[in-house]
């Protein structure tokens, strides 16, 4: 799937797909860091199809990231419609961003059936078994989350620590509230997860 190339904020509105959720890439041609966040997305996409992408040079476009209050690149602007909901910044894993268009494409594959879930991301390390225990539990109550590694996203680490003040992992932001650790009845209350067995 080619990711599609934006050249202004009015050719960016004319883009953005009402019925689906839609990606931005703003990134800087140059930078390290934005040539990876490219190639990670290239690589996610070619596993995922129907997903609306595009990207921007800040270089050369200068009013989208105004518009949307983004100062740094890479980042990955979330739109549902034309409504911008998320941003996910610095270059990611593949894996990163294919979880994230797989959740997108669960939530549009069935309009209408389900209620509207919260926005659910963790922050995480590979080597956490709390953190494990805790995706799981979110995976088994059909909990769609983004992931975020903070052992290797800097930038999020700094940002989940000024959040809640604490370094430690798992750590759970549910529409602006935090979780730290695995408290299953916090989880429970907040997302209206029914008292299971799990």
């Amino acid at each position: 799937m080619a990711i599609q190339t934006i050249h202004s904020l009015q050719e960016l509105k004319q883009t953005l797909k009402s019925d689906t959720k839609n990606y931005l890439l703003i990134y800087k041609s140059g930078s390290e860091a934005s040539e990876c966040a490219l190639n990670n997305l290239q690589t996610a996409i070619e596993q995922i199809r129907a997903i609306n992408i595009m990207t921007v040079d800040v270089t050369e476009v200068r009013d989208i990231h105004v518009a949307y209050q983004v100062n740094t690149a890479p980042s990955l602007l979330v739109f549902e419609g034309e409504k911008f909901i998320n941003v996910v910044k610095g270059c990611n894993e593949p894996a990163h961003y294919v979880s994230l268009f797989e959740e997108s494409y669960f939530h549009s594959a069935m309009p209408g059936q389900l209620p509207k879930q919260k926005r659910v991301t963790v922050y995480s390390t590979p080597s956490c078994s709390w953190c494990t225990t805790l995706k799981n539990y979110l995976k088994s109550n059909h909990i769609h989350y983004t992931d975020i590694d903070v052992s290797k996203n800097q930038q999020a680490a700094e940002q989940m620590v000024r959040k809640s003040g604490q370094q430690g992992v798992p750590q759970t932001e549910i529409e602006g509230q935090i979780i730290v650790g695995f408290d299953k009845n916090r989880l429970n209350s907040i997302l209206g997860i029914q008292n299971s067995n799990n």
